[in-house]
């Protein structure tokens, strides 16, 4: 297994337990889910922080610092939405 797979499942492992601890789900849509947790993977092999991938970073610390997974907008779009902007956490229904 590459670094980057290893990474990436540490990242689904994760999602997952904040999921549960949030009374969200992961998304269910498997090649989806596998997508978004390979762009959170390569923005902290990037940057060294679980910034989300549908998210740019600007490189102001304190901005950026609102991106970082769970970002602070999550909440607020799973509560609207049923998901997050990222697809990655959904309302647990």
């Amino acid at each position: 297994m590459t670094e980057h797979n290893e990474l990436k499942e540490k990242m689904y492992e994760w999602t997952q337990k904040y999921a549960e601890k949030a009374g969200y789900r992961l998304n269910p849509d498997k090649e989806a889910l596998d997508y978004v947790l390979d762009g959170l993977t390569l923005k902290l092999e990037k940057f060294g922080k679980r910034y989300c991938p549908c998210r740019i970073v600007t490189g102001d610390e304190k901005e950026d610092r609102k991106i970082v997974c769970p970002c602070i907008y999550h909440k607020e779009e799973v509560e609207r939405d049923g998901s997050c902007h990222c697809e990655l956490f959904f309302k647990a229904n």
